[in-house]
């Protein structure tokens, strides 16, 4: 995955939905890889500017204001700011976490409309819809509820039945009712929406698919042709909400006196766009910020990723590329979509109603973040969809955080303390086993830094593992426990070679456990300690910490997860489907 060495980077995820808070699934198909990408762009001295939002538009919102008392402006405020607190405790350095609801937001997805019509990709159709007298309004599909024609379960909505998942049309459904206010008194009227002419920019679709996707992973390639060979569909791009982003009336003044607002899924992916103008609106005084240099003539010296799930895939493969295309200005287009495939709990879905699955803000209140961090990450549903079992969490974290990172940096620096006092030792100069490890070190290094630029995320993990490893084996084969009762300075010499490894362990691991590899850097009272990668030359060298720094032992890194923990993660929040 070929990119400009110094080039400008940004990077967007799938917009989490205000709805709810989201589970572990979403947490490493989107927002996890992200930050992890955008750390260490950071730390190899590039300029990042990693972006987010809540996704705030939409049916359900309006559903769970009206179930939560609320209006839904105020459940969509209350809610961002819940989901914000749980993206803090997993570390997520976003430069700027904003919300489609913003008036950035309604100014630049109405300016892309205008813009769409003017170029001849907007047009009105009139659509038979169902409407409620009782309410006053039409229903969109989801306000219309009622019985399975297929399954028979009564909660079906009128665009899917969630019981056997087959899609619905509102009159399919046997005696249907609104979900507002539960009248029966529904009939089919006619009513106008703006459809998007998406089958007119088929062709230029492609061609810029063809032009940027030999950079994609086989998983967002595969989405995007499948949806190309189908064919690109004229889409419905307003709907019958009170709460969206409006139809302008200078363009569309009919519509706009119906109140139709714009379909969630037009303005979700502008509000990426919008979210770089609220955090340039947000800028300190004194403090200026070019949000248009990201987005705007910006192809040539901006590297552009996206982070998202497969079932996000087409809208950011066909249907937002479309619409940019066809707004005929110098929009910013995706260069690298990283998909990925979903996270199961024990091979099945998590579920909010049955208990089933680990959420993210449960999680953070089971375990701090870095242990989810790097589980999430290490087992990244990349290739395929990956498992979430409680017994493959306990001995990842056992394993590979507690025993190979966690133990080593406890009994290095407590050894060191107990034998030399608090400074690092001096002891001889390095030998054959140092220079071995080092170009052990330069070796791995190089395979880390490899995986993480071409977004391989578990190949990635498995070389830092690696990098963790060899210090382990290196301390395992010079047993300074033993050497210090016959060569007290080749003791010291190997525990000042252990303190540097967990200096350069603390620079490399902060992709993925932020909050342990600052810890792991405080231990060292190392001043102007101001590195934020290790070369491969340092890594052979293992002196980014010489012999006199002062130095701290911190507390446990990682505890280990116990049979009596495990037993109570499965009881709280189930396990095997037949345990």
């Amino acid at each position: 995955m070929e990119h400009p060495r110094m080039a400008r980077h940004l990077i967007t995820s799938a917009l989490p939905y205000i709805n709810g808070i989201k589970h572990l699934g979403n947490m490493v198909g989107s927002m996890l890889p992200a930050d992890a990408y955008s750390r260490y762009l950071r730390q190899r001295g590039h300029d990042v500017l990693y972006i987010c939002a809540t996704d705030e538009h939409g049916t359900p919102a309006e559903l769970a204001a009206k179930e939560a008392g609320l209006s839904v402006a105020e459940f969509c405020a209350q809610a961002h700011v819940a989901q914000k607190a749980v993206y803090d405790g997993f570390e997520l350095a976003f430069d700027y976490f904003g919300r489609s609801s913003s008036q950035q937001n309604s100014e630049i997805t109405q300016h892309f409309a205008r813009k769409l019509h003017e170029n001849g990709f907007i047009e009105e159709r009139a659509i038979r819809q169902v409407y409620s007298p009782a309410d006053g309004r039409f229903l969109p599909d989801r306000y219309v509820v009622g019985t399975c024609p297929y399954c028979g379960y009564d909660k079906a909505r009128g665009d899917q039945c969630e019981n056997c998942t087959r899609v619905l049309d509102p009159t399919d459904l046997v005696n249907p009712r609104s979900a507002i206010s539960g009248s029966t008194d529904l009939e089919v009227r006619e009513t106008k929406h703006l459809f998007l002419l998406q089958s007119k920019l088929q062709r230029e679709v492609e061609e810029w698919i063809d032009s940027v996707s030999a950079q994609w992973p086989q998983l967002s390639t595969s989405i995007a042709r499948k949806w190309l060979t189908e064919g690109l569909h004229d889409r419905a791009i307003t709907r019958d909400l009170d709460w969206g982003i409006p139809v302008p009336a200078d363009t569309w003044p009919d519509l706009a006196a119906e109140g139709k607002v714009f379909y969630v899924w037009f303005d979700a992916p502008i509000e990426y766009i919008a979210a770089t103008k609220e955090w340039s609106d947000a800028a300190p005084d004194g403090e200026t910020r070019d949000w248009k240099s990201w987005w705007y003539e910006a192809d040539d010296t901006v590297h552009y990723s996206q982070f998202m799930a497969k079932d996000n895939v087409p809208f950011h493969t066909v249907m937002f590329p479309a619409t940019e295309l066809g707004v005929r200005e110098p929009w910013k287009k995706v260069d690298v979509v990283k998909g990925f495939n979903w996270l199961t709990y024990y091979g099945g879905k998590f579920s909010t109603s049955q208990k089933r699955g680990v959420f993210t803000d449960a999680a953070l209140e089971t375990l701090p973040g870095d242990y989810w961090r790097y589980f999430l990450l290490a087992n990244a549903p990349e290739s395929d969809d990956s498992s979430f079992t409680w017994e493959h969490f306990t001995a990842t974290v056992n394993k590979d955080l507690a025993d190979t990172l966690g133990n080593f940096v406890n009994r290095v620096l407590s050894f060191s303390r107990k034998r030399f006092g608090d400074e690092v030792p001096e002891g001889n100069h390095a030998g054959e086993a140092e220079a071995k490890l080092g170009e052990e070190l330069a070796r791995l290094l190089a395979e880390y830094e490899e995986h993480m630029e071409t977004l391989q995320f578990r190949k990635a993990a498995a070389a830092l593992r690696a990098l963790w490893s060899a210090g382990n084996s290196y301390l395992e084969e010079k047993a300074p426990w033993l050497e210090i009762k016959t060569d007290p300075d080749g003791a010291a010499l190997t525990l000042r070679t252990a303190m540097n490894l967990i200096h350069l362990y603390a620079i490399v691991s902060e992709p993925f456990i932020p909050a342990t590899a600052a810890v792991m850097r405080g231990a060292f009272a190392l001043e102007g300690d101001t590195a934020t990668w290790v070369t491969a030359e340092q890594a052979k060298a293992l002196s980014a910490v010489p012999a006199g720094t002062a130095f701290t032992v911190p507390p446990v890194l990682f505890a280990k997860i116990t049979e009596e923990d495990l037993e109570s993660y499965r009881a709280r929040f189930g396990g095997a489907p037949d345990a």
